[in-house]
């Protein structure tokens, strides 16, 4: 079962256009920090691994294959991806950076990235896979399975990319908010994890029609997958979590040292004596009436 492998090809041809347009901007930019490149191409690495190893052969047979895969391309693959900083790169080499920046500072994007709305983005995507008929469909269309996976990776971006700000951001929010959407997003991994565990049967007769005679039977199936979906989610993240602490603390060290350099030179200032003339302390006539 793990050696089985499949040609994703869509997977395939969305990681070579990403993974080859990101390094060739990479080489365009002196200094480019290799860890950035080494995140975005895991990143990239993820949705191969999901999409054409075993877990792309058997996601429309096990139920808690697919759930793994709705996970990692929410809370894995985003994160890797924006961690490295492709926003920064791409604004780095575009002849057309100025005005991107000017639509990323506008009203429309500061809304889109409002803390509600990217709470939305994280939390709802898995109950409308699962507790709507898009599960199913998921299951039986080819390309509306891979509509809803590029949709999960677009989400999670935006959620990482709004959080640990490495790329320029339409928002400032306090990283009080961050913590928060973190929390209600374990909660809500808990309720759906619930609702699956001791809910009936998703897409029963699709899985009834298949006659799987190896593997867990369909209830132990959804469990496992309900599992994955609460305790997975979790865990995945906490490297999130610790990466969003680490950066409010430097974020305070540099703050707090920049109140220190305004206070040393204010009182640098205070002691600095004076020249007795009382418009060359001026600043607005010190220029005016400087000696020759």
């Amino acid at each position: 079962m793990c050696t089985a492998w499949t040609a994703d090809v869509p997977a395939i041809v969305f990681v070579l256009l990403l993974g080859g347009g990101y390094l060739f901007a990479a080489r365009r930019v002196p200094g480019w920090a290799r860890g950035r490149t080494t995140a975005f191409l895991a990143g990239l690495a993820t949705i191969l691994l999901l999409t054409c190893s075993f877990l792309g052969v058997y996601d429309d047979v096990l139920f808690w294959v697919r759930a793994l895969q709705v996970v990692v391309l929410l809370m894995v693959t985003p994160l890797l991806l924006a961690l490295g900083a492709p926003l920064t790169l791409v604004l780095a080499v575009v002849p057309f950076a100025d005005r991107l920046r000017r639509l990323g500072r506008g009203t429309v994007a500061r809304t889109l990235t409002f803390p509600l709305v990217i709470t939305v983005l994280l939390i709802v995507p898995p109950f409308l896979i699962y507790l709507t008929p898009l599960y199913e469909l998921t299951l039986r269309h080819g390309a509306v399975d891979e509509l809803v996976r590029l949709g999960l990776i677009c989400c999670g971006f935006v959620y990482f990319w709004t959080r640990l700000r490495l790329d320029p951001t339409p928002r400032e929010d306090h990283h009080l908010v961050s913590f928060s959407i973190s929390f209600a997003e374990v909660v809500v991994d808990a309720a759906l994890g619930l609702v699956l565990w001791l809910g009936p049967l998703r897409a029963a007769d699709y899985y009834h029609a298949l006659a799987r005679t190896w593997g867990p039977d369909l209830r132990t199936d959804q469990i496992v997958g309900a599992g994955i979906l609460w305790i997975g989610g979790d865990l995945a993240g906490l490297p999130f979590v610790g990466a969003l602490f680490t950066r409010w603390m430097r974020d305070d060290d540099r703050q707090a040292e920049k109140i220190d350099r305004e206070l040393d030179e204010q009182e640098q200032s205070q002691e600095r004596p004076s020249s007795g003339l009382w418009w060359e302390n001026d600043p607005q006539l010190a220029e005016r009436f400087k000696r020759q």
